[in-house]
């Protein structure tokens, strides 16, 4: 029988099933790399909002603690944003004139919301508390990072599923004593023996079962 295919035909397969091989694994690393990368997590993406806050004067200029605009956080899931009156407790007597702060005058007096942006915005999905993750030592800087270098906000990590359970599969590595868990530049963590004393005392346990943030 004469032979239908030229004997070109075996080198050309081989080469589609290792280059199909070849392609799919390239795609596939493409798509985990865009995945995590900061056009899709939005991580250090500085958003546009109505008024132009800078951390980096409040908190690291002024000293503002962060509970002073985000009251809620310690007694409840959401942070809380704060009321346009707060702002006005220094604004009525701090660039009072000074037009970047237009949007926070016309709040004031309309008596409405400014519509800010957020910033770390968990799928609906997801359940967050605050109050529980400071409440067993967890900085505000592990998840928002270094706010008080910030001149506008971003999210400093991805808050993807991945990244929270690196830290819920062994959350003691970022245990914090109380008194730097509001810190806004907390110190170096302290040592090994010191975070499983503190993680026994807080009762803080890894916690990845599904219903912990899914619920």
């Amino acid at each position: 029988m004469a032979q239908i295919f030229h004997p070109a035909f075996n080198t050309i397969s081989r080469v589609s099933l290792f280059g199909g091989a070849f392609f799919a694994a390239l795609l596939a690393t493409a798509w985990g790399i865009l995945l995590r990368s900061p056009y899709a997590t939005r991580a250090e993406v500085v958003l546009e909002q109505p008024v132009p806050f800078s951390h980096e004067h409040h908190v690291g200029g002024l000293g503002i603690d962060c509970r002073y605009c985000h009251a809620a956080a310690e007694q409840g899931a959401f942070a809380g944003l704060p009321a346009t009156k707060t702002c006005m407790t220094c604004h009525a007597t701090v660039f009072t004139d000074a037009p970047l702060l237009e949007p926070v005058r016309a709040s004031f007096r309309d008596d409405t919301p400014i519509p800010w942006v957020r910033v770390h915005d968990l799928p609906d999905f997801v359940y967050f508390d605050h109050s529980i993750h400071l409440a067993k030592g967890i900085a505000c800087a592990t998840c928002h990072g270094r706010v008080d270098r910030m001149p506008l906000a971003w999210r400093e990590h991805s808050l993807s599923m991945e990244w929270c359970l690196g830290c819920h599969r062994d959350p003691e590595r970022f245990v914090r004593p109380p008194e730097q868990v509001f810190a806004a530049a907390p110190p170096a963590p302290p040592p090994p023996e010191e975070r499983s004393a503190l993680a026994r005392a807080l009762h803080l346990s890894s916690k990845t079962d599904c219903s912990t943030c899914h619920r």
